[in-house]
């Protein structure tokens, strides 16, 4: 089959799609329009498929011969923001919209199912299966933890693993590759400091909560300046603080919540423990007590060497290595495709979608954005190519 040719003839249909999604989007653990569609879609085109945490689905393409099992990861749910814009496709869901591009890696992942299930029933047909994991929730409670808690690498087991996300502040065109580390690991922190009330005339009679955490607040940046090398990015963000019932007491209890992320494991354990020392102890200092609870988060996303080596070469011959650049450094934003490859060698890359002259350059996140949707066949391609390759993997 000549991939790049089939590719351009479903690409109005490829539209047509991710329209839909765009204008219909559903927040995390509400997507059972978006799985209706994408199992619809799935059992036109013959693919065997099956619901998993209870808004997602995974579908699988078998090869006539035994092989390898390649899983491709789509997130399927959208954000709660009000869309901007007079395009024709815009949200029709008000405050929700599809402002993180999954619409896009939805209609991506259908475009590679329909392509691979006809090479799958051709006379050469392929060697391995190729697991479709639609996933949900990942803006919220992590979908792909549960998907792989319910057994979705297993049954056949996944071998290898791929996922992209399309970003606008690079050209449709164009992909963004990454060694080693690429997201952080997501921690939050709830910190409690106690003390004892008093009238504020007399201070002396009580155990300041609040001088606590002024204390406690300054001592926590030191564990990014001082502890942990500059060459390792750690970030300790506090966003809340509350405590104190009147102007003229002396608070008894003051609560600080906030993030804590971090790019290995080695040193996100570390600077937990170095919160819980200097809380502990500073609260001590004052004659306080100081407790600590971690909620975790998404785990760091680290690549695989190998399979980014494959992403790269297929990119590089697709789409000429000038197309292809390289993340410098890595981010800290969370991104649970961690979950997936946690479990099997996997890659996650950047698909260009921006497009500077059609003004097409508002970032993830915002109520402007959009995609340079000539960014779906690069993504479809280049998938098909990635999987082919890794299904030939000794």
């Amino acid at each position: 089959m000549d991939i790049n040719k089939r590719v351009e003839e479903i690409f109005d249909e490829l539209v047509h799609i991710r329209r839909d999604f765009h204008m219909n989007p559903e927040l995390s653990q509400q997507e059972f329009r978006t799985q209706k569609k994408i199992q619809d879609y799935l059992n036109e085109w013959g693919i065997e498929n099956y619901v998993c945490a209870e808004t997602g689905v995974v579908g699988l393409i078998k090869g006539k011969s035994p092989g390898k099992t390649i899983g491709i990861r789509a997130d399927i749910d959208a954000l709660p923001i009000n869309e901007k814009g007079d395009h024709s496709y815009c949200s029709l869901n008000e405050g929700v919209m599809h402002a993180c591009g999954h619409d896009a890696h939805t209609t991506i992942l259908l475009g590679i199912a329909k392509v691979m299930k006809e090479m799958a029933d051709s006379e050469d047909s392929i060697n391995g299966n190729v697991k479709l994991l639609f996933q949900p929730a990942e803006e919220t409670i992590g979908g792909a933890q549960r998907m792989v808690k319910e057994g979705c690498m297993q049954n056949p087991t996944v071998d290898y693993v791929l996922g992209l996300h399309v970003m606008a502040y690079i050209e449709a065109g164009t992909v963004e590759l990454k060694y080693g580390k690429l997201n952080a690991s997501t921690d939050s922190i709830k910190i409690t400091l106690k003390g004892t009330s008093a009238h504020g005339a007399y201070p002396d009679k009580g155990i300041d909560a609040i001088t606590m955490a002024g204390s406690v607040i300054t001592s926590l940046q030191t564990i990014v300046s001082r502890n942990i090398s500059p060459l390792n990015s750690v970030v300790i963000s506090l966003g809340r603080i509350s405590g104190g019932v009147k102007d003229n007491v002396i608070a008894d209890e003051v609560n600080i919540t906030g993030t804590l992320r971090a790019l290995d494991d080695d040193t996100r354990n570390y600077a937990k423990q170095r919160i819980r020392d200097i809380v502990t102890n500073t609260a001590s200092a004052y004659g306080g007590q100081g407790v600590v609870n971690f909620h975790d988060g998404y785990q760091a996303l680290i690549n695989n060497d190998e399979v980014v080596d494959v992403v790269k070469e297929n990119a590089e011959r697709l789409l000429g290595k000038k197309n292809v650049v390289f993340k410098e450094f890595p981010s800290l934003g969370a991104e649970d495709f961690s979950y997936f490859s946690d479990v099997a060698k996997g890659a996650f890359f950047h698909l260009g979608c921006g497009n500077k002259e059609r003004g097409i350059t508002s970032l993830i996140h915002t109520d402007t954005f959009d995609i340079d949707e000539e960014c779906l066949k690069t993504g479809v391609r280049l998938q098909i190519e990635n999987v082919l390759s890794l299904l030939r993997q000794s």
